[in-house]
């Protein structure tokens, strides 16, 4: 059975840990789109982790964890990123990387900076990790499959004709170093011989796997808000972080996923420029911040203090919509009981008219939240093992949220740790 994880919001809602909980259930764990430019915080035995590139699922030993063709795959930081593991006492990961993933170039990263420099002012607030370049490259067709580092001659021969290419930009738009392509071509020999033992035809393998009834989970990175055609374009990521998009980056078929369990934060967080409806601002945000997460609401990849915010019920429907959630987990509640009284957008006011659909973004920009306020609990939820046990107020809060969702909320995170969930049956 395949069942993909993905995010409704804007990223950072807590899905590492879902992911490192349910892949205890599982044989393979992949992920499918993005790369190092986001992380997942996992807690566990071991200790605290930030995962970028490896999927939540490295810490058990039953797992496979793949890195599938749709990851904008940074070789020397996954291998830095195992080293990361194995140096904290976690056993080795079983590691595959598919043939048809395309490879993060060093100039990735520099252009990235550099144009982000050059838009100043009116930059997208990248992390800087390379992301929009490579899939431009991807798409504009002068990326490099990993599946190419094996054949020397076609090789330097692409290095030659890409560097050409991007040494102009350098030279008359950014006005910094050409590359030296007999550099770039040694660099990535050397890439070759980094991930050479984790090479594989993952397609065919999943494939045989699907056929043996393996439990398979599909990771996603970021929310529905960051997605490129349904996010809040342009402040979106440059891959899709929708669980269709599972299918294509893993390279699997539509209909094999079965479940998509999307991933609610019980407030709103997001690290980036772009529009923001339900965001708060001083004492309140810092409050919240500060609450929020495992030590405070700050970026895993960055560690730049996350933008705060309440309830989003309108971008949150819309994010379960278009992930086509199944069920919903629904995460950090246990930061929220400081409150006396906890607002939920319910609604956006554009230019005098209130709508509960999520708009494009140019009709976003003008929204204005509308609230209903619900009373807090006023207490500490974390320990608690069993919904009925909640205070009512917070039972009140969580089927509330739902009634918005439209989708059943199977799962409450009340705390980091990697047993602190609350099934709801």
């Amino acid at each position: 059975m395949v069942r993909a994880i993905v995010g409704a919001n804007w990223g950072d809602e807590g899905k590492g840990k879902i992911t490192d909980m349910l892949a205890k259930e599982s044989d393979i764990v992949i992920r499918f789109q993005g790369g190092s430019n986001a992380g997942h915080t996992i807690i566990n035995n071991y200790g605290k982790f930030a995962l970028h590139l490896l999927p939540s699922g490295v810490f058990y030993g039953h797992t496979t964890s793949i890195i599938g063709n749709g990851v904008a795959l940074n070789i020397p930081y996954l291998l830095d990123e195992i080293k990361s593991l194995t140096d904290k006492g976690v056993p080795a990961p079983k590691i595959l990387v598919s043939d048809r993933a395309q490879i993060m170039m060093p100039y990735h990263v520099l252009f990235d900076t550099y144009e982000e420099e050059r838009l100043g002012g009116k930059s997208f607030g990248s992390t800087k990790s390379g992301i929009a370049p490579f899939y431009s490259d991807k798409y504009a067709k002068i990326g490099f499959q990993v599946s190419e580092l094996f054949d020397e001659a076609v090789l330097e021969e692409k290095v030659n004709r890409v560097c050409e290419m991007k040494n102009i930009l350098l030279e008359h738009l950014y006005h910094k170093p050409a590359i030296d392509p007999k550099e770039l071509f040694q660099t990535l020999l050397e890439y070759r011989d980094m991930i050479r033992p984790y090479v594989c035809d993952v397609s065919s393998f999943l494939h045989d796997a699907i056929k043996e009834g393996k439990n398979i989970l599909l990771e996603g990175q970021l929310g529905s808000l960051k997605d490129p055609d349904h996010g809040i374009y342009p402040m979106v990521t440059s891959s899709s972080t929708l669980a269709a998009y599972g299918a294509i980056g893993a390279g699997i078929p539509p209909y094999e996923i079965k479940n998509i369990t999307t991933v609610v934060k019980a407030y709103s967080s997001a690290v980036g420029a772009g529009a923001f409806v339900s965001e708060i601002f001083g004492q309140e945000a810092d409050e919240l911040r500060r609450r929020g997460g495992d030590g405070g609401e700050f970026g895993a990849t960055t560690g730049r203090p996350r933008r705060m915010g309440w309830f989003d019920a309108v971008a949150s429907r819309y994010g379960c919509r278009i992930q086509g959630a199944t069920e919903v987990a629904l995460t950090v509640l246990d930061v929220l009981g400081y409150l006396d009284e906890l607002p939920v957008c319910v609604g956006y006011d554009i230019d005098g008219k209130v709508t509960k659909d999520f708009p494009t973004t140019v009709e976003l920009e003008k929204a204005k939240p509308v609230y209903t306020k619900l009373p807090g609990w006023k207490c500490d939820i974390r320990g608690i093992r069993t919904y009925e046990e909640l205070p009512k107020e917070c039972r009140d809060y969580v089927e509330f949220i739902e009634k918005e969702l439209g989708v059943k909320i199977t799962m409450v995170s009340n705390g980091p740790g990697r047993d602190e969930i609350i099934y709801r049956k």
